[in-house]
């Protein structure tokens, strides 16, 4: 369950007293790992895999309550903020609680306490290698009404350096307080993580392999992409046409220039990856296809039915991960359709790819996402992208995927839902997730995600105690009776957040 999800006042989760009480719930209900999506600020659809950052926070999962208890902003000036679990309204949401952010954002750099600013000095500091160009892109951004950089002035699309320096020099007070408000992401994050270790909870992060071209990843490091001397891309991503889409699907993310980024012995990567570990547990890689080979579209086509497969990194990148990060702690996204040498390549690396129960009861080709046959891998009922399973079995679901289903599963009297977490939990596989909307019996009204639907998505939300003392049970029984409770591991040390 993603924070947004969360019933957290201000119309949308963030990380507040909602968080702690619903890890309070998975505590109870003794389970060892909350998975969450990636955790960036929003681009086009309000998408979390469409960031303006590879590296940055999402200033709205960032909450005014805590942030007042710190002295950042006055109690009455948020406390007309109802407690309402409505789906995300995301423009409503961006018109109300942006403003309350910077305000809170001006109020602490002029006044933080000496010990508060001293650790946001040490933030700044500790991450200047992104955040201060980060900011800049930030300000610059919303300087130009939201325009992508590429439409910006050419000098500081060119990014010459008279010109950054300039806007420093004007942005000065602006940039103060975007980095006051990562302080504060950061901050609230890192404390919540504290708390759900002290539960014996590990956070599961999630890393897009592409990111956006409106980014200040690309702004910053146009060495790194496929871009041609007007600095629009070259080439695209995106998959070939199949079963389900004629013309592919044209994602339209700049393309990685991987001889450059080997040359320079996959710093970018690196320092991306570390930092994920210093904000999650374990790392879900989405699209683990893209580092075998990934599908490369001329960035002025329309579909992606002229793509090609192009060999990516493979083996050469996560070696020099490992050596850099002392493991790879991630696991695989390698579903649809997955050559063999992808699986061999995640073998190889001893990276556990992803089994979901929905797929697993088409032809025989699809029994290898069920449970039987998941050794080794991450087992879910469904993801983010794919129904509810209530939804899946009424509605999505083929007449023959239903029969296979029940042949599997046996009839279930609580719900099909359950036969699907019994399934996993009872399965083979390393680690089982459930998305939350399962473990509640929700049907497709509470579907996170269509990914043929450019609006609308990422809008579900927890209501206030749905997550009941009889489901944490009902999980926990579960979880001891299949061996899955949650072990111990080391807790960070203890910290003195100030946000």
């Amino acid at each position: 369950m993603h924070p947004t999800s969360l019933p957290s006042r201000g119309g949308i989760g963030d990380f507040g007293p909602a968080a702690y009480q619903f890890v309070d719930s998975l505590a109870a209900a003794r389970q060892g790992l909350w998975q969450v999506l990636p955790l960036g600020p929003l681009g086009y659809g309000n998408s979390p895999y469409s960031s303006s950052s590879a590296f940055a926070g999402n200033p709205l999962l960032i909450n005014l309550e805590r942030l007042a208890r710190y002295g950042w902003i006055d109690q009455d000036k948020i406390s007309h903020l109802a407690p309402e679990s409505d789906p995300v309204a995301y423009g409503r949401v961006f018109a109300t609680k942006m403003p309350l952010l910077f305000e809170a954002g001006r109020g602490f750099v002029a006044s933080a306490s000496a010990s508060a600013r001293e650790r946001f000095d040490r933030f700044c500091w500790e991450n200047a290698w992104w955040l201060d160009d980060f900011v800049l892109f930030d300000a610059l951004r919303a300087r130009h009404k939201l325009a992508s950089w590429n439409e910006w002035p050419t000098e500081l699309a060119h990014r010459e350096a008279s010109a950054l320096d300039q806007a420093r020099k004007e942005l000065a007070d602006d940039l103060k307080v975007r980095s006051a408000l990562q302080f504060a992401f950061y901050e609230q994050w890192q404390a919540l993580r504290q708390y759900a270790a002290e539960k014996k909870i590990r956070v599961v992060g999630d890393v897009a392999i592409f990111v956006n071209y409106d980014s200040a990843d690309v702004w910053m490091r146009r060495d790194l992409f496929r871009l041609n001397e007007n600095l629009e891309s070259e080439v695209v991503s995106g998959v070939p046409p199949d079963f389900f889409s004629k013309t592919g699907q044209r994602w339209g993310n700049p393309l990685y220039r991987w001889d450059v980024m080997k040359a320079q012995g996959y710093e970018w990567w690196i320092q991306r990856l570390r930092w994920a570990t210093r904000n999650f547990d374990y790392i879900r890689l989405d699209h683990f296809r893209g580092f075998d080979q990934f599908w490369e579209i001329p960035a002025g086509d329309p579909t992606a039915i002229n793509g090609r497969w192009v060999d990516g990194p493979r083996d050469d990148l996560f070696l020099k991960l490992r050596e850099a990060l002392g493991g790879l702690p991630f696991f695989a996204e390698d579903l649809g359709y997955i050559t063999p040498e992808v699986h061999a390549l995640r073998e190889r690396l001893q990276i556990p790819g992803m089994a979901v129960l929905q797929f697993g009861f088409g032809d025989e080709g699809a029994h290898m996402y069920l449970p039987h046959r998941a050794a080794g891998k991450v087992i879910y009922t469904g993801t983010h992208d794919n129904d509810t399973t209530l939804g899946w079995f009424a509605s999505g679901a083929a007449d023959h995927e239903r029969r296979n289903a029940e042949c599997y599963l046996g009839r279930s009297e609580d719900g099909i839902h359950w036969a699907f977490i019994r399934a996993a939990q009872n399965s083979v596989a390393d680690f089982a997730l459930i998305p939350m909307q399962d473990a509640l019996g929700l049907g497709s009204e509470a579907r996170m995600n269509t990914p043929s639907l450019d609006d609308g998505n990422w809008s579900w939300r927890l209501a206030p105690r749905q997550f009941t003392a009889e489901l944490s049970a009902k999980l926990a029984q579960l979880a001891e009776v299949t061996d899955r409770l949650p072990q111990p591991f080391p807790v960070p040390p203890q910290e003195n957040f100030a946000a």
